[in-house]
């Protein structure tokens, strides 16, 4: 996808963790505007025993695609609420195969008595399988996706593949156990790679690929929890915190003959999906919504440069940090569950400085002084939604 398509370098999740950044994807909002962003650690994320969940009033990309006709399918991970008026077919999506939440939010014993992951499977509002087998979630994912793809076949489509892997506990099938030379964490990633192989294998086999668009990215940086685990590169920081390495995140756009090959230095965001895919589709948001994305379509197509221009760094409803340009400023730092506020935001060029390493606010008073205005501005747009993770 990376040598056919373009690769963002610049691209970031809307959140630290998982689910308001999922939310954020959806809706092209910031979490904290629509209640999906938890202001205390053991809130934050939906858990599975969460009343709340991603509320009626937001309005997700699969409901404004499904108004125009397109057949929408979100198959994987969910965790944007496990009751029955927040899934996927309440909030624009014709079919639902997957999981409520993260799959190590519950155990069983297994069949020698062993703790393993144990989470329900679900078809639309039905649970299927009250504890599913993890290690055949990808394949079952990527199966019941090739079947949306030959189904749907002639009309037009959003199909969310969200898989449940790499997520820790790491359990690989057993035909790819082995695979890698990274264990487990990297026979996940493997197996990943076969999955989305055979999505791109049928979008050509079926004549699809130069009419669809196809996104990879993630929701978060990688674990912090110990190797095997992924990898933030040169950035600092893991899941959770608001370093580069926290939210900083992988981005492939793969469309033969529309998107032309190369890399983006660019900023962009998870938050610019979606209006860039109602522009893609000739689509008007709602006149009274409230969007923090923006339309990649100028980048993606070569007409123009990104429109993204900053970033808001939120974790736990808290605004974090700041990037324009080059310079981000924190104002909050978050380490291994604990924060720590700076009367004096930490400055850094994160062109030349990718991994964070060099304060550089002393010498720059003009750009420290800016990302106060900008902050401030910010905060002005914002009304904080009641928190739905709250238990």
């Amino acid at each position: 996808m990376a040598a056919e398509g373009q690769k963002w370098t610049s691209f970031y999740a809307g959140s630290p963790v998982c689910t308001p950044s999922r939310a954020a994807l959806l809706t092209g909002r910031l979490a904290v505007r629509s209640g999906m962003d938890g202001t205390r650690r053991s809130d934050r994320v939906l858990l599975p025993d969460s009343p709340g969940g991603l509320p009626p009033a937001e309005t997700t990309i699969a409901e404004y695609l499904r108004e125009r006709g397109y057949a929408t399918a979100l198959i994987g991970k969910w965790h944007l609420g496990s009751r029955a008026p927040h899934l996927p077919t309440q909030h624009g999506f014709d079919e639902f195969f997957g999981i409520p939440y993260s799959h190590d939010m519950e155990r069983s014993a297994g069949p020698e008595g062993e703790d393993v992951p144990s989470v329900p499977l679900l078809r639309g509002e039905e649970v299927v399988e009250p504890a599913t087998d993890v290690a055949a979630l990808t394949r079952r994912f990527t199966e019941e996706a090739l079947g949306f793809l030959r189904r749907t076949r002639g009309r037009p489509f959003l199909l969310v593949l969200a898989w449940s892997a790499p997520h820790a506990p790491y359990v690989p099938a057993p035909e790819f156990q082995g695979k890698s030379r990274y264990g487990a964490y990297g026979d996940l990633v493997e197996e990943l790679d076969w999955s989305a192989g055979e999505i791109l294998e049928l979008l050509r086999e079926t004549g699809l690929a130069e009419r669809t668009l196809v996104v990879f990215t993630s929701d978060n940086g990688p674990d912090p929890k110990p190797p095997p685990r992924g990898s933030a590169g040169p950035f600092q920081g893991w899941k959770e915190s608001t370093f580069e390495g926290g939210m900083r995140v992988p981005a492939l756009f793969w469309w033969p003959g529309r998107i032309a090959p190369g890399v983006v230095p660019e900023m962009g965001a998870s938050l610019d999906l979606l209006p860039t895919l109602l522009s893609l589709a000739g689509i008007a948001p709602r006149p009274d919504a409230i969007l923090d994305g923006e339309d990649l379509t100028p980048a993606l197509t070569g007409a123009g440069p990104s429109p993204r221009r900053a970033m808001f760094y939120y974790a736990l409803g808290h605004l974090d940090a700041v990037r324009w340009g080059p310079f981000k400023a924190h104002f909050t730092t978050r380490r291994g569950g604990s924060a720590e506020r700076h009367r004096r935001p930490l400055l850094f060029n994160v062109n030349h400085d990718p991994g964070e390493t060099t304060d550089i606010a002393i010498l720059q008073p003009d750009v420290v002084r800016g990302m106060r205005r900008i902050r401030a501005a910010h905060r002005e747009t914002l009304a904080p939604a009641q928190s739905q993770l709250e238990r």
